[in-house]
């Protein structure tokens, strides 16, 4: 989400268009944007799963902002500085990694939970063999991924709007992308539908007012790089 309170509410009005059981994040709910309690608040109340990533964990102290670039680096200060204590307890409870019906869920990856990018062929198979489920979900990286590991052999790549999937074959790992900040050349913000029961999963792009979470940015003085980037998806 990255405190991207439009970016939330148009996944969230999108998922609730459709049947669904469970909501789970994988993390970052803060950093970035301009909402940040406002999201903690939503995501508190809708999602049965939520993991912390490494952004709310810098905003929360427990991690420095020196591994952040300056941009980042200053928005995590912003952002510390008006959690509110409902936020930072919410936050605080929250673990990088999580286990649910069949799927391992991470922030990052299973090699390194809070920082380590799901990017390279090397990443991804470390991942699927520290874990046995068969649905591996990462985040961290912004960019949708879709990957199946059968036979030794990993196949797939960046996902697109509209991409879906069968899980009859191998194991999978998707990384749903980026709600509030995706950064794979789509602009709109990024969701992952999946059916476990019935073997597929769905990645979903909606538009949202992206010039209103600019603006908000704006006007709350966080770094104008951050702002702009939002409008090219990068």
């Amino acid at each position: 989400m990255h405190a991207n309170r439009h970016a939330l509410d148009a996944v969230l009005a999108a998922v609730d268009g459709e049947t669904v059981d469970a909501v789970w994040c994988l993390g970052d709910t803060v950093g970035y944007g301009p909402k940040p309690n406002e999201c903690c608040d939503l995501v508190r109340e809708r999602s049965d799963i939520c993991l912390i990533g490494n952004h709310d964990l810098v905003a929360l102290g427990a991690l420095t902002v020196t591994d952040f670039n300056d941009e980042a680096a200053a928005a995590a200060v912003w952002t510390s500085e008006r959690l509110t204590d409902e936020s930072e307890s919410f936050l605080r409870g929250l673990e990088p990694s999580a286990q649910a019906d069949g799927a391992a869920l991470f922030h990052a990856s299973a090699r390194d939970p809070v920082w380590e990018y799901v990017l390279t062929e090397e990443a991804a198979r470390a991942t699927f063999e520290l874990t046995s489920a068969p649905v591996v979900l990462v985040g961290h990286s912004h960019v949708a991924l879709a990957l199946t590991f059968a036979d030794g052999r990993i196949a797939g790549g960046v996902a697109h709007d509209g991409l879906d999937l069968g899980l009859a074959e191998g194991r999978q790992l998707f990384n749903p992308g980026s709600v509030g900040q995706p950064r794979d050349g789509d602009p709109r913000a990024a969701w992952l539908l999946l059916d476990l029961a019935r073997g597929f999963a769905a990645f979903r792009r909606v538009p949202y007012p992206i010039e209103k979470t600019q603006a908000e940015m704006r006007e709350a003085g966080l770094p104008p790089a951050l702002a702009a980037r939002l409008g090219r998806g990068e």
